[in-house]
């Protein structure tokens, strides 16, 4: 049982073991910055809650802009190096943090980092793609995923620690905190191995040239309705503390329990949910378990608006755990879709588009599911389930699109590692 136990949380390999320590590093970084951000910013800059959330719409409207370009950065500058280079500059551009004076500097400051991260994480998700053989790719994305929730509980403690201090030398620490941790992060993944890709085939004097991502319309829409799958986070962290917040008689303690067991679930369960993603066919029961989970999910907290007591915490509790299904299958099927359904010659460009469904994700769907939820009560909740059902479904035929697409003009490529 404890070998078992053992092998659901460590990676097989060495490479998959350097990447997942990369992965705690890199969470411990931003997520101690994340979790005081409000107080960082009100106290330190000097905003209002209301400029805060301003500024955060702003930079996520230029990184949704600038989503596909950034992504195509990738296939010039090349995966390896454009990761080291955004976390080196994701480290500068955290130290510039303290410096920071007014809403205008802290808007642009915001955007310019937003965009930072965007670039560095396509390079990162094409060098796990590049780096990684088709049969083992899902199972070592599976690891980091669960080693980030590691390094996120580290930087919350961390954050927690100097929030509980208070003063304002200790906030400011942070972001240095995180720029510290950003520069040894980027150490870490200069040392991976590289990644030599070969040259563009030639047919006759012609370099055989493929379409662009956006090109291959089943895969837009895939990543959309992705994204929409991926809402369930919102559900996890805005809309379900909210209804427990104002619409149960639950105690607001049980919080900290339910992100919790949604912390320890994702380590221990995230790569069993993985298992069979390794291809479209298995991303797309993936996906189907993921949305029935979401709409479980829906119907189990729904009730707890007429119960009251402990048949509310424990009703509560069963959704939390549900959409953290939701969640470690959406996952899943995410990184066996990127896997099996981009272009090998074009990744970066097709990861930025992937990433467009993310990025409207934050956009469009805390308002609306709050709005539904705490409005509409038990009408909102199966409204957001229909949509959660919706993806799913539409998940399919856009997924087989896609596969087709690429089959019409793709042409093999291969990669190496030294």
């Amino acid at each position: 049982m404890m070998t078992k136990w053992w092998r659901s949380v460590v990676p097989p390999t060495k490479l998959e073991r350097d990447l997942a320590l990369q992965s705690v590093l890199s969470a411990f970084a931003t997520g101690s910055f994340l979790t005081g951000t409000a107080v960082f910013f009100t106290q330190i800059v000097g905003l209002s809650g209301a400029q805060v959330g301003l500024g955060m719409s702003i930079a996520a409207a230029v990184t949704l802009a600038l989503s596909i370009p950034l992504g195509r950065l990738t296939d010039v500058v090349g995966a390896k190096t454009l990761w080291v280079i955004s976390a080196l500059v994701e480290a500068a551009l955290y130290l510039a943090w303290p410096l920071a004076s007014g809403f205008a500097a802290f808007v642009v400051l915001l955007a310019v980092l937003a965009s930072v991260e965007t670039a560095g994480r396509s390079a990162r998700n094409v060098y796990r793609i590049e780096v990684f053989p088709r049969e083992t790719r899902v199972r070592a994305m599976a690891y980091q995923r669960a080693a980030r929730n590691v390094g996120y509980t580290l930087g919350a403690g961390t954050a927690g620690v100097a929030l509980g201090i208070g003063t304002r030398e200790a906030i400011i620490a942070v972001p240095l905190i995180t720029a510290a941790l950003l520069v040894v992060n980027a150490v870490m993944i200069s040392f991976l191995p590289a990644i030599h890709r070969a040259p563009p085939q030639e047919t006759g004097s012609e370099v055989h040239v493929t379409p662009a991502a956006f090109k291959n319309v089943g895969f837009v829409v895939l990543a959309l309705c992705n994204g929409v799958l991926a809402s369930n986070q919102v559900l996890l962290n805005v809309v379900v503390p909210l209804w427990l917040v104002e619409q149960t008689d639950a105690p607001r303690t049980l919080l900290a329990w339910l992100f919790g067991t949604n912390t320890v679930l994702a380590v221990l369960l995230q790569v069993r949910a993985s298992r069979g993603a390794e291809t479209v066919a298995g991303s797309l029961r993936a996906v189907r378990l993921s949305g029935w989970a979401f709409v479980l999910s829906c119907i189990v907290i729904s009730l707890t608006h007429e119960t009251v007591g402990w048949v509310s915490i424990v009703l509560i509790w069963i959704g939390h755990i549900t959409i953290t299904g939701a969640e470690l299958w959406q996952s899943a099927s995410d990184w066996g879709f990127t896997s099996e359904l981009s272009d090998p010659r074009r990744l970066g460009d097709y990861q930025g588009v992937w990433g467009l469904g993310y990025q409207i994700e934050p956009i469009i769907f805390p308002a609306l599911y709050t709005f539904l939820a705490l409005t509409w009560g038990t009408t909102g909740w199966i409204v957001i389930a229909v949509i959660a059902v919706t993806a799913a479904v539409v998940s399919h035929p856009a997924a087989r699109a896609a596969q087709r697409h690429l089959e019409r003009h793709t042409a093999p490529v291969t990669v190496s590692t030294a």
